[in-house]
């Protein structure tokens, strides 16, 4: 399968919401770390990509789309392989993307459960590498943020990019794939505080809980 969507907004940016949004839209299925959270067997095949070693077709064998870590973080990588396929850049803004990331996502805690892990190697080398491992530094994260939305706008020709942000619904993403809105609520997943109780709760667990624990934390990072 091609991938016919490419989301190139970071996390906390309203991916949850778009990932289902996409799917409610009958863009078949989307990826999202929530998917290697459920099947942590993929994770290799990130560590190669981030390694100059990407089998994309691999990856996104079952999926139309994609959205989130780690894709987003190749978006330029994506956009060259499959030429083909629209862009959609979520954004918020950058003080307020920095907060909720810094007590979720890229919360010291967090790091630090799962810094010895494959699940760890993975995060190191497609999110945290490219933020300089500074991702408690609000000045350098908010102008990380500014400068990347920058070059993906350059980058990205314009009638193949829609710079969107999830509280304006159905409408921009809607005419931007030429798709009828449909006649139901836009998807709202996944708070900051959601999403902290969340990853407290995968911190929590150990050993054989774990593996469950991720389970839950993808279905919930999937809406279910």
């Amino acid at each position: 399968m091609t991938l016919k969507i490419i989301g190139a907004g970071m996390g906390r940016t309203g991916t949850a919401s778009l990932k289902v949004a996409l799917e409610t839209l009958g863009i078949s299925l989307c990826y999202h770390m929530s998917e290697i959270l459920k099947n942590p067997d993929c994770i290799p095949d990130w560590i190669n990509a981030a390694e100059g070693k990407a089998n994309w077709d691999k990856i996104f064998k079952r999926y139309s789309a994609t959205v989130d870590n780690p894709g987003c973080n190749f978006w330029k990588e994506l956009a060259d392989y499959y030429p083909e396929a629209k862009v959609i850049l979520t954004v918020r803004d950058a003080n307020k993307w920095f907060d909720s990331t810094n007590e979720t996502i890229h919360s010291a805690e967090f790091a630090s459960f799962i810094k010895n892990s494959p699940f760890g190697t993975m995060a190191q080398k497609t999110i945290w590498d490219k933020m300089e491992n500074r991702m408690q530094d609000r000045q350098y994260m908010v102008n990380f943020f500014k400068n990347r939305t920058a070059e993906i706008i350059d980058y990205i020709a314009p009638e193949r990019l829609l710079v969107y942000q999830v509280g304006d619904g159905w409408e921009p993403l809607c005419t931007f794939l030429n798709i009828p809105v449909p006649d139901t609520e836009f998807p709202r997943i996944n708070s900051r505080d959601e999403t902290k109780e969340m990853l407290a709760n995968l911190i929590a667990s150990s050993g054989e809980q774990l593996k469950e624990a991720m389970a839950a934390a993808g279905n919930q990072l999937h809406g279910h």
